[in-house]
């Protein structure tokens, strides 16, 4: 550090130092199309750092996200359609937007419709599906809702045993030494097991 200033490891630029700096290089990127800055743009007006919140602008920002690739835009745009928070509430089009940010990988999404289908559309064999590839993908929550499938007769023994090697596999993959020191320096955090 030459100058004093803490410098982003990825990028070498000194960090921002106000809010407002830092919203200022978020807008530059986004004239340049950068996806991930337009997706943090629509949660900075979705409330985040003190923003002032304009759900409708952050909604704009997703969307044009979400078009981009950005499968945690469709997510959030999911997630204000079921919460009415921007728009009207609408679980249809949060159904619709969540099968996007899914197809996109998004985890919390396809457990999301997991619970859509077993609640609203009560199709408890769609909303195992949903919930079998979440765990697949180490989604605690959708390893808990098989289980109580399991409990309540709506899945086999079988089907959880696969939930819980599947759940198991993922925990596997992801293991390293980093991430049992960070676990061990907080498991609040950074517990992933």
């Amino acid at each position: 550090m030459m100058d004093g200033k803490a410098k982003c490891p990825f990028c070498r630029v000194p960090m921002s130092e106000s809010d407002e700096e830092l919203i200022e290089r978020y807008t530059k990127r986004v004239e340049m199309d950068d996806v991930e800055a337009i997706y943090c743009l629509g949660c900075f007006y979705n409330g985040e750092l003190n923003f002032p919140q304009d759900r409708a602008r952050a909604l704009e920002f997703w969307h044009r996200a979400g078009e981009l690739g950005n499968a945690s835009a469709y997510y959030n745009i999911g997630n204000a359609y079921y919460l009415g928070n921007g728009v009207e509430r609408d679980v249809k089009k949060a159904k619709h937007y969540w099968e996007l940010a899914a197809l996109g990988g998004h985890v919390g999404a396809r457990g999301n419709l997991g619970i859509i289908e077993e609640y609203v559309d009560n199709d408890m064999n769609q909303a195992l599906k949903h919930h079998m590839i979440a765990v697949g993908r180490g989604n605690d929550k959708s390893l808990k809702q098989i289980r109580e499938f399991y409990v309540n007769g709506h899945a086999t023994k079988d089907d959880y045993a696969k939930a819980l090697r599947s759940h198991q596999k993922y925990i596997d993959g992801i293991k390293s030494a980093e991430r049992d020191e960070a676990a061990a320096y907080n498991s609040e955090k950074y517990r992933y097991y």
